[in-house]
């Protein structure tokens, strides 16, 4: 089981506070950091500095890390034009050395696009299909040969499809809780699959849906990843489980029934139990980004029971 830490910058971080924990996941054995792409807070918080931009902090972590392999849950398909997502990607690609994955989704927070003036089309997800097909297009067309796209919401004419990314094959996450839609864009483009914030019996069931869904459109459905991404809020005493849940404003039973909450044998017990429905990899969301020792306890005495 590869435990990744994610983020929610949004709700109120730094580019230093990012490069903190950034570090901090690399020397601890994470197996990435990843962080979401929004630009405004949600709930009761006041979102202060203010946002940042998930592909900017990503050039700056590919910079001043070495290992851990960087990437989004999930950019915003409404945020970037698919030629310049590719462009971007790419290049932080080439600055990592080659470290970069790319989460990609529809966009759905409207008032983020309301507060800075982003457009918020209705039709969201024949969107992300084009731009799934425009960004793996342009990656995939060799160097020399160009790239044309003539779609409902986006063209591309005579592109000559650079830079390319360090990596051969930069993967691509897809996610989330839809029926047939959601599988089926997983089976056309995705390297990994990631479930948000599920229940047991909704990760088992979705799982399916894309196996099957893989298998429809001739992959092996071995050849993708399956990922949960949940609230990770772990102590060695009921006091400091409490004292963490209080920190970002949550119940500790609700983490209990939600999240990946309680001491780490009880947290070792509920990933073991995602890792039976197929789960391979965890994406333990950080909500407290000053609490590094929160880190260092899951590296320390969850992390080497799962491997």
């Amino acid at each position: 089981m590869d435990l990744r830490v994610f983020t929610e910058p949004q709700q109120g971080a730094t580019y230093e506070t990012l490069l903190r924990v950034a570090k901090a996941a690399e020397e601890l054995g994470y197996g990435a950091f990843f962080r979401s792409d929004h630009y405004l807070h949600m709930g009761a918080v006041d979102g202060l500095p203010g946002p940042t931009d998930a592909w900017i902090t990503l050039a700056g972590l590919a910079r001043e890390t070495t290992r851990i392999r960087l990437g989004t849950l999930m950019t915003a398909g409404t945020f970037r034009l698919p030629g310049v997502l590719a462009i971007q990607v790419a290049q932080v690609d080439q600055m990592s050395g080659g470290r970069v994955e790319l989460g990609l989704g529809s966009g759905w927070y409207a008032e983020e696009h309301a507060a800075y003036g982003i457009p918020f089309p209705k039709e969201k997800f024949g969107r992300l299909e084009e731009q799934l097909a425009v960004v793996t297009g342009l990656w995939n067309t060799p160097v020399g040969e160009r790239f044309d796209f003539d779609g409902t919401y986006y063209q591309l004419s005579d592109s000559p499809a650079l830079p390319k990314p360090a990596q051969a094959r930069v993967p691509v996450l897809i996610g989330g809780h839809g029926a047939r839609r959601t599988p089926a864009l997983a089976a056309q483009y995705a390297d990994e699959f990631n479930i948000p914030f599920a229940s047991l019996a909704d990760t088992e069931q979705q799982f399916k849906r894309v196996r099957a869904a893989a298998e429809s459109c001739g992959r092996r459905a071995d050849d993708l990843i399956y990922s949960n991404a949940l609230v990770a809020c772990v102590g060695k005493t009921d006091a400091e489980v409490k004292r963490r849940a209080e920190a970002i404003g949550r119940d500790v039973d609700e983490l209990k029934a939600n999240g990946l909450a309680g001491s780490p044998a009880e947290v070792v017990e509920r990933i073991s139990a995602f890792r039976a429905v197929g789960s391979q990899r965890m994406y333990l969301q950080m909500l407290d980004l000053d609490d590094l020792d929160h880190l260092e306890l899951i590296a320390s005495d969850v992390m080497p029971q799962l491997s």
